[in-house]
């Protein structure tokens, strides 16, 4: 059985610098964000339909990957993620969303504790705004009441403190 790992978080946390470093050290792989790839190619004035299609699309991906066998898998976001976004940017959501029932076996909350980036996809970089995605991202994951673990340090502390987080629920 796949055990399956989840970087949820704001914008410019880190998910997708740690989520293949996470990969190499477990000896797993990695669902990339699908929303990143969809901003790039659609732009970011997101819709809320835009929305529904980034995290069934992801969705998919993770499921298909998950059948595959490969353990653990590392997912760079899920509908969870794509359901705060939502909020953060309509202040609402899809009854989708609500309804997905497919969540990780853990989640990593990565902490707001690096500098925001602009990379030409992020939206929410004051710090306010970062605290209120922040809050809204841990608080899914309390609403949801799924395993989840937050996450600090900069650089190869990051690594390590994920490291830790995930091998308190999986002793190697």
């Amino acid at each position: 059985m796949t055990r399956t790992i989840c970087l949820h978080g704001p914008e410019s946390t880190g998910k997708s610098t740690l989520a293949p470093r996470l990969a190499r050290a477990l000896g797993g792989a990695v669902v990339d964000e699908y929303g990143r790839t969809y901003a790039e190619e659609h732009g970011t004035d997101f819709t809320m339909a835009d929305l529904v299609t980034i995290a069934q699309t992801h969705d998919r991906v993770t499921r298909a990957m998950a059948g595959g066998g490969i353990d653990p898998l590392i997912i760079d976001t899920d509908p969870l993620m794509t359901a705060v976004w939502a909020d953060m940017l309509f202040g609402t959501r899809d009854p989708w969303f609500d309804a997905w029932h497919g969540t990780a076996d853990l989640y990593l909350l990565l902490d707001i504790d690096l500098p925001w980036i602009e990379d030409g996809t992020r939206m929410f970089g004051t710090v306010e705004a970062r605290q209120r995605f922040f809050d809204l991202s841990r608080a899914e994951l309390e609403r949801r009441q799924v395993p989840w673990a937050l996450v600090s340090g900069v650089g190869d502390a990051r690594l390590t403190n994920a490291l830790a987080a995930i091998r308190a629920v999986w002793p190697a």
